[in-house]
C-alpha cells in the first residue's frame, strides 16, 4: 500500500513531467516590493481562479514572487507567504461529489519539489465551503497558511 508521502510525491513527478498545475489563474496585478538592480523586482502577484468543480465559486490569491537573476530565470524558490479570499458569485452549483482535502489549486514556486496549493473541504454542518492556501516540500513545508469560507447560499437574481 502506498503511503501519502509516495503519493504525494509520484504526484508531484506527475505535475512536472505535465508542467501544470490543476488549473490556471489570471493574473489580477503585481505590487513590487523589493527593488533588484539585475532582473525583475521582488513582487507580491494577484491571481483570480475559479474553482473547477464548484459554479459560482471564485477565489482571489496573493502570493511571494521572488525576483533577481534567480527569480527571473526561475530558478529561485518563491517564499511560503499566501493568502486567500473566495466568494460566492452566482449560483452555487457543485458539478459533482466534493472529496475533503481535494486539490484546487496548485503552483510551482520553486524549480524542485515546492507548491503552492489550494485545498477545499466541506463543512456539512455549516453548509460552508473552506479554501485552504498552504505551501509544501517533498521533504518539510511551511505551517503559513490562510483560509477562506463561502457559505453556500441562495443566489437572488436582480
Amino acid at each position: 500500500m502506498m503511503n501519502k508521502t509516495m503519493s504525494r510525491m509520484m504526484g508531484f513527478g506527475l505535475a512536472l513531467f505535465a508542467g501544470v498545475g490543476s488549473l490556471s489563474a489570471e493574473v489580477i496585478g503585481t505590487v513590487d516590493t523589493v527593488f533588484k538592480m539585475l532582473g525583475p523586482d521582488d513582487k507580491i502577484v494577484i491571481e483570480a481562479f475559479d474553482d473547477p468543480k464548484v459554479d459560482g465559486v471564485a477565489c482571489h490569491l496573493s502570493r511571494a514572487k521572488k525576483g533577481g537573476v534567480t527569480g527571473g530565470l526561475g530558478l529561485a524558490e518563491d517564499p511560503s507567504n499566501a493568502s486567500i479570499a473566495c466568494r460566492q458569485i452566482g449560483p452555487i452549483q457543485m458539478k459533482e461529489q466534493l472529496k475533503d482535502g481535494e486539490s484546487v489549486f496548485t503552483k510551482n514556486t520553486s524549480l524542485l519539489f515546492k507548491t503552492l496549493q489550494v485545498v477545499r473541504f466541506f463543512d456539512k454542518k455549516r453548509n460552508t465551503l473552506v479554501y485552504l492556501v498552504y505551501s509544501d516540500k517533498l521533504i518539510e513545508g511551511s505551517p503559513k497558511n490562510s483560509i477562506s469560507t463561502v457559505p453556500v447560499m441562495p443566489w437572488r437574481k436582480e
